[in-house]
């Protein structure tokens, strides 16, 4: 059934109040330091704080490549002291960060390095969060405004261009148990610093230059969409948007272009600007699902899930799609031909870098008929009455969609 008119009066009612709220908040911007080059700044800087012990949260993969070396060896020439957790995988879990907090505290470490994309940056929030709140457990912070501390002094250095969570008041994390995948939301979880270094994102895989790349356009539609903005996150969204269409096929088409992972770089830092305050949407609450109980990378079904969501909202986001689509040079005649048009530019671009239109026929994905009815509670209590969607989808609504791309 659809959402009825009570429920749909309920969650905007709760919406307005917490948008009311927004403006009390405390919000601040991780200090910058970017460019080529950026992270050789890194070690000095930390130096000049008088901070002494670091714990490096990372993982396996990028130390095995060895992106962190030369960090490391920087850090040990200024005596700096780092103690590495390396653990964290695709779609974190609490158990993870509990380990690195435990490794925390057993070296006495005055700081937090989130070395990594969006996992290991999300890791290493949470464990700054039960560094400052030792007696809550993951579970009970969960949710809006439930650290309530500062934390350690945080400094994130993605490796990616895609999450946006060197800039996000939001941690996502994995239950082991359950499988259930959830954020933590504080302004005191925004990194304090963050380094924006494009070198360290041109040796990235195809598939993660595509997927990060597309969960930076998806942060960009979906505040850009969504109710309740205000005129700074209105422009973030639209500057990364156009930001993605000008470089995120460069940058897949050739890792090294400097140019076009520098663009892709700012084009994550803002769309995590835009979502922080005007927040993401459907597509998000159901790729979390997808996260959690099958770990499919979180831009890839960002990727899928985003054409369908956009189809399904219809007439009523028309008129922003058309603005976008005059934003960023996709040609079209009327208002809604404009947004089609801009669908389609989707579409095509997913394509071309092999992101599919379902998850039919995937090898490694599939969606179980027995796990929807549980994908789709978890949704919708993500995204009502929090997320101030343009549309707001019942079950049934969440039901076909996961249909669509299950097919």
């Amino acid at each position: 059934m659809p959402v009825s008119l009570f429920w749909r009066v309920v969650h905007r009612a709760a919406q307005n109040v917490l948008y009311l709220g927004l403006f009390l908040l405390p919000w601040q911007r991780p200090q910058l330091l970017k460019g080529k080059g950026a992270l050789k700044q890194l070690p000095a800087f930390i130096k000049g704080k008088r901070l002494r012990h670091a714990l490096l949260v990372t993982d396996s993969a990028l130390m095995r490549l060895g992106l962190a070396n030369g960090f490391l060896e920087q850090m040990k020439a200024v005596g700096v002291k780092v103690s590495v957790y390396k653990d964290v995988t695709p779609n974190p879990t609490v158990a993870q960060a509990e380990e690195a907090c435990s490794l925390y505290r057993a070296q006495q470490c005055d700081h937090i390095i989130a070395f990594g994309g969006g996992s290991p940056i999300d890791c290493a929030k949470v464990v700054g969060a039960r560094v400052v709140r030792p007696r809550t457990s993951v579970q009970r912070l969960r949710g809006l405004f439930r650290v309530l501390w500062p934390l350690p002094p945080l400094f994130a250095v993605p490796t990616t261009a895609g999450t946006g969570s060197e800039c996000t008041l939001a941690a996502v994390i994995v239950d082991g148990v359950t499988h259930e995948k959830s954020a933590l939301m504080d302004p005191f979880l925004v990194p304090h610093y963050a380094v924006l270094d494009p070198c360290l994102t041109t040796g990235l895989p195809t598939f993660i230059t595509a997927t990060t790349g597309i969960d930076t356009l998806t942060h960009g539609v979906e505040a850009f969409l969504n109710l309740n903005q205000v005129r700074q996150t209105e422009e973030d969204a639209r500057k990364a948007v156009r930001l993605v269409f000008q470089h995120l096929r460069r940058a897949y088409d050739d890792g090294t272009d400097m140019v076009a992972r520098e663009g892709m770089q700012e084009a994550a830092y803002l769309g995590g600007l835009a979502c922080t305050r005007a927040c993401v949407g459907n597509v998000h609450a159901l790729a979390h699902q997808l996260g959690g109980l099958y770990n499919v990378p979180h831009g890839y079904a960002n990727g899928v899930l985003l054409p369908h969501v956009l189809e399904l909202y219809g007439p009523a986001v028309h008129s922003r799609l058309a603005q976008l689509a005059d934003y960023v040079g996709v040609a079209g005649g009327s208002t809604a031909e404009k947004a089609q048009a801009l669908i389609r530019a989707i579409k095509e671009m997913n394509a071309h870098m092999q992101i599919p239109e379902t998850f039919a026929g995937d090898p490694h994905f599939s969606i179980l008929d027995r796990d929807i009815p549980l994908m789709v509670s978890r949704a919708l209590a993500e995204v009502n009455p929090l997320y101030p969607v343009p549309v707001i989808f019942g079950p049934e609504e969440m039901t076909a969609l996961l249909k669509q791309v299950q097919a």
